[in-house]
């Protein structure tokens, strides 16, 4: 996705202090909005059997396999719930983490295209509530794994988070799984940018084990994960707009806002502390005289004179400088020559 992941042509080094503040305000309007789309349960449910016939009808229900061998295989099933009810709470901002400090040129574009394809998703949880497999009831063939193995983790028979907390996420939001579009996101990050092979392999399997894991712990369907990775398609294309955009945005509130509180500020020092020094042109020369001069034999008050200059004569003064001018004029008399 290489609107994505290229880096700015330009732009400077991102800010800690800055990026936090705005990746917790997004991550929490995120999270209170998913849990204020909740829809309907009749109609999540309706959701969910539609995918899920529709899947059967195009052979693509890998859900009931992968499901079974997770119930059936503790070895298998406990860690998936682990790995499903954790990683992306670990891996995703570990990712993050690293582009800001070792891939600072194109950190700004991948937040982005995270933020782009999360608040997506949420577009989706809000148009289509959807029910996911576990939820469905059992004469469909799934089991609920992070029920069966609630005893190892932290989480409740409710939902993966912690036990007690179940009524605060919105167990109903699989559509699109963003589990799935945030290990892509992961994924496509670490093969783009890792230099080490083990890195980049990293980069492969985390999004297929994802994938593998939301499905086996009937957790989504495979529907889900597809549009997981469509969303993530599109907040990748929409990226550079919204760069653009927001230093549109940056550039018109630099000029509103900023401007007019800097010349308040100007404008206060000028009435505090009298004009500035941009204030005097620089191309006219100060009169330090002030129109005031000598007369011809006055002595500056303190100037020194000499024993051979007549009295009320001063040194190098404007007397003896006309005098010299007199004598040497053609109309003097020879005397004076």
């Amino acid at each position: 996705m290489p609107h994505a992941i290229a880096p700015p042509a330009t732009g400077h080094r991102p800010r800690w202090w800055t990026e936090l503040p705005l990746i917790a305000v997004v991550y929490a309007l995120y999270s209170v909005g998913r849990l204020l789309v909740r829809g309907d349960v009749s109609t999540a449910v309706d959701h969910g059997l539609a995918i899920l016939r529709l899947e059967q009808a195009l052979h693509l229900n890998a859900e009931h396999p992968l499901n079974r061998l997770f119930t059936s295989t503790p070895s298998l099933g406990i860690p998936a719930d682990f790995a499903y009810a954790s990683l992306h709470y670990l891996v995703t901002p570990a990712v993050l983490i690293w582009m800001f400090r070792r891939r600072s040129a194109a950190y700004r574009a991948a937040r982005v295209w995270l933020m782009n394809s999360t608040l997506l998703g949420l577009v989706g949880f809000t148009l289509m509530p959807t029910c996911p497999p576990r939820l469905l009831d059992a004469s469909h063939g799934f089991v609920d794994t992070m029920a069966q193995y609630s005893g190892y983790g932290w989480w409740g028979a409710g939902a993966s988070a912690p036990r007690g907390l179940s009524g605060m996420t919105n167990q109903y939001a699989a559509m699109p799984s963003l589990h799935v579009g945030w290990s892509l996101w992961c994924g496509i990050l670490l093969w783009r940018h890792g230099r080490h092979p083990l890195v980049r392999a990293a980069g492969i399997a985390y999004p297929l084990i994802t994938t593998i894991v939301v499905m086996g712990t009937a957790n989504h369907y495979f529907l889900d994960a597809v549009a997981g990775a469509a969303v993530m398609g599109i907040g990748a294309l929409l990226t550079r707009p919204v760069i653009r955009l927001a230093d549109r945005f940056k550039a018109w509130a630099g000029v509103r806002v900023a401007g007019p509180v800097a010349a308040l500020f100007t404008e206060r020092f000028r009435s505090g502390r009298g004009p500035v020094a941009e204030d005097v042109p620089a191309t006219v020369s100060p009169n330090v005289s002030a129109g005031c001069k000598t007369s011809p034999g006055e002595r500056i008050p303190g100037q020194r004179t000499t024993s051979a200059d007549p009295p009320g004569t001063a040194v190098g003064g404007a007397s003896a400088r006309d005098a010299a001018v007199a004598a040497a004029s053609d109309d003097a008399p020879a005397a004076a020559r």
